[in-house]
């Protein structure tokens, strides 16, 4: 049995071996079958020679080949392949090259503004890895992998269902509008020290907000980011504040994380007061929002103490729970929120637990009775006309998604309806 199998394997390196030995420029009569099959696919396609320039794939069969498999292998000899062009420009990009999101290219966001290397940009789209200080499952730290894995398939064309009928976003290619659009990569964020991790994604903030625009007009980037759990959108909102002034804030989400810190987290240290349910709270109180211009939307997680919604108020937000999507139409949503930012700066920050469980398990927080994924897009896309300054999606959490990257997937097109809102005229 040893013998046999060495000799199968001794005849399979052979004939391996002839796909990129020197056979694979012999005329087809002299050359071994896998060589006649796979040899052109060695070699090179970019006109450097006669042979090389026809980018055509052919073969012959041996004559002694059984005729039956001659027969079947009749349909390449009819049929020879057209290979790509070497800098496969050509080709299909979703499995290529390093994960961007939407295949964007990759920036040296973090450089110093006076550096030969910081790059140009107008929309920025970063990670943020963060997920201690959650108050249910983490996971939320890999969020940013996965939702640049859930967009491969996107990074161009127009959707026929993006905005009402009769939108501009009907006709706009985001990702080719005139925008230049870039992946920054993750902000390094310690998982061992709070304090530290939102101070670094702070600065990390700061730095990508402080370069250069190629957009006419645009002064300011426009910031997209990917988390990590709810907490980040806090230092997101502090770098958009020192560019744009107090913003009016659009949430999305089942919970109303306005949570004054002594009823969520604080009542043990100051440290843990600041966490994915009471980072609105810190926003509010430390000036970063437009006062009484805020919105939830799709709220419908329990209050821990009656005297939250109050507090909610205080902080300046109005909300649309999730069952007013059974009684309203989109259109009157949309005007509610529009009604309520007006012209201000808008950000707009989506917590993937928004959605149904159904429709993402992928979450740290999950509660039943939530959003379509149509739903929240609708809503999303009829925002269109609103100043929209930046925006995040938060709380993916791989480990709970399903074997499809159902999460993971909706995530990446909520990225996409924002970069239409940043992009349409």
């Amino acid at each position: 049995m040893k013998t046999s199998l060495l000799l199968i394997s001794g005849l399979v390196s052979s004939a391996l071996g002839n796909v990129v030995s020197s056979q694979t420029f012999l005329p087809s009569k002299n050359r071994g079958l896998l060589s006649q099959l796979y040899g052109e696919v060695m070699e090179a396609h970019d006109g450097l020679d006669d042979f090389q320039s026809q980018h055509i794939a052919s073969f012959e069969l041996d004559d002694s080949e059984d005729p039956e498999f001659q027969a079947m292998c009749g349909f390449y000899e009819q049929s020879p392949a057209k290979y790509p062009d070497d800098d496969l420009s050509s080709d299909l990009q979703l499995f290529s090259g390093i994960v961007s999101f939407a295949h964007v290219p990759m920036a040296r966001c973090f450089e110093q503004r006076s550096s030969k290397k910081a790059p140009k940009y107008d929309i920025a789209i970063v990670g943020a890895p963060f997920d201690t200080s959650v108050s249910y499952r983490p996971g939320a730290r890999f969020g940013p992998n996965s939702l640049r894995q859930g967009s491969r398939r996107l990074g161009g064309g127009y959707l026929p269902v993006r905005g009402f009928p009769g939108s501009k976003l009907r006709q706009l290619d985001p990702y080719n509008a005139g925008y230049k659009i870039v992946d920054c990569g993750d902000v390094p964020m310690t998982p061992f020290d709070n304090r530290i991790a939102l101070n670094q994604l702070y600065r990390g903030q700061r730095a990508i907000y402080n370069k250069t625009t190629v957009k006419d007009g645009l002064k300011v980037p426009k910031v997209i980011t990917l988390g990590g759990d709810h907490t980040v959108t806090l230092m997101a909102l502090r770098a958009a504040y020192e560019h744009n002034g107090p913003v009016a804030v659009i949430h999305f989400d089942s919970h109303i994380d306005t949570w004054d810190p002594r009823v969520l987290g604080g009542g043990i240290t100051k440290t843990q007061s600041i966490n994915h349910g009471t980072f609105l709270h810190f926003a509010h109180e430390w000036g970063y929002l437009a006062a009484e211009k805020s919105m939830h939307v799709g709220i419908r997680a329990p209050f821990i103490m009656k005297s939250d919604e109050k507090h909610d108020q205080d902080c300046g937000f109005e909300k649309i729970v999730a069952r007013d999507f059974d009684i309203l139409g989109f259109k009157e949503i949309v005007k509610k929120i529009k009604e309520r930012v007006a012209d201000l700066p808008v950000y707009i920050t989506v917590d993937i637990d928004v959605l149904d469980i159904a429709v993402a398990p992928g979450t740290g927080t999950p509660e039943p009775g939530g959003l379509t994924s149509r739903e929240l897009l609708t809503v999303l896309d009829g925002l269109e006309g609103l100043n929209v300054i930046g925006a995040d999606v938060v709380e993916v959490s791989p480990a709970f998604d399903s074997n499809g990257e159902i999460t993971s997937i909706v995530a990446a097109q909520v990225v996409d309806s924002f970069l239409g809102l940043m992009t349409v005229n």
